[in-house]
């Protein structure tokens, strides 16, 4: 999660955590539609989903107890639908993502890693891209291997043009790959939301196209998200624009916050349908409201035992 530069650009008290590290102020969320879902098929085993990911939820432990917070994985595991989790992870904090993910292994669950600079997120400086690229050559075994990676969190501006997006990610994608072989996730330009943009990279519309194909596509959905290629709020058909380009596609983040027009429970819902993994903003680590126990790592960083807020459902009936 964020900046969303989109009807505006006020703070997002759910990303706040990266002011901790002195980072430029991250933007969200709150606000959701209650909108009745759309009927849904019958829910997908986790091997019909995307690259065999189970639906689950995000963590962002950076920020707090100098990075070593309790997870409360006990609490977790009797939530039976979060499969996976998808840990955020701040470049610094490699010593404590390698117990993070060792943990995480360790308590049954699937593994997206994330490298999160919250100072640079919307950025369209490729150097910062080329940097991750090469993190992950630097760290992939070190943090022990054997999950996916999501190459860097909502890189690329609501801006950028398709083909500076391709160029920049084959750059990064073949660092990355000097260590790793499987599927990359991709963030979505424009703090994830800009779907025609990476359908267009994908399939080389404009000229230039992202060459890895194994690969898979991430949209972030929060109420007030805007494809502003589209020139729209963010809906079920930019989905659809996504899937397009012939590459799997999940829902890397969502939550309801901040408040906007999106109907972001029935995208959620929409991805399911076609089969997509989805991922809840968060289990614990948002800097705002949006966090499924309490006490929230940011109210208490330290704490060792853990109950489900009043959040929690908005997240975990969509799983």
């Amino acid at each position: 999660m964020g900046l969303f530069p989109t009807f505006s650009s006020t703070p997002r008290p759910a990303r706040l955590a990266g002011l901790l590290l002195g980072a430029s102020a991250l933007l969200g969320g709150c606000a959701s539609h209650e909108v009745a879902p759309a009927p849904q098929a019958a829910a997908p085993t986790t091997a019909d989903l995307t690259a065999n990911l189970g639906n689950g939820v995000n963590l962002q432990p950076s920020y707090y107890n100098g990075g070593n917070p309790n997870f409360g994985w006990a609490l977790m595991k009797q939530q039976t639908k979060i499969k996976t989790v998808r840990i955020e992870i701040e470049p610094g904090y490699v010593t404590q993502a390698k117990s993070w993910i060792s943990q995480a292994k360790a308590n049954g669950y699937a593994v997206i890693a994330t490298y999160h600079k919250s100072s640079v997120l919307g950025s369209d400086n490729t150097a910062e891209l080329t940097a991750a690229g090469n993190w992950w050559k630097a760290n992939y075994n070190t943090l022990g291997g054997g999950f996916t990676i999501n190459l860097m969190n909502e890189w690329g501006s609501h801006n950028i043009s398709a083909n500076a997006y391709a160029a920049a990610y084959n750059t990064a994608i073949s660092s990355v790959r000097q260590v790793y072989g499987g599927p990359i996730i991709i963030d979505c330009a424009g703090y994830g939301q800009e779907t025609a943009t990476a359908a267009a990279a994908v399939k080389g519309t404009s000229g230039t196209k992202i060459n890895d194909t194994n690969i898979i596509l991430s949209v972030h959905v929060y109420p007030n998200g805007y494809n502003q290629g589209k020139n729209h709020s963010l809906q079920n058909a930019d989905l659809d624009d996504l899937a397009s380009a012939g590459r799997p596609c999940i829902i890397g983040e969502f939550g309801n916050t901040p408040a906007g027009p999106v109907y972001w429970q029935d995208v959620v819902n929409h991805a399911k349908g076609k089969g997509w993994t989805v991922l809840g903003w968060c289990w614990n680590g948002d800097g705002g409201g949006m966090n499924m126990v309490n006490p929230s790592w940011a109210s208490n960083g330290s704490a060792t035992s853990f109950t489900l807020s009043s959040y929690f459902s908005q997240v975990y009936n969509l799983l």
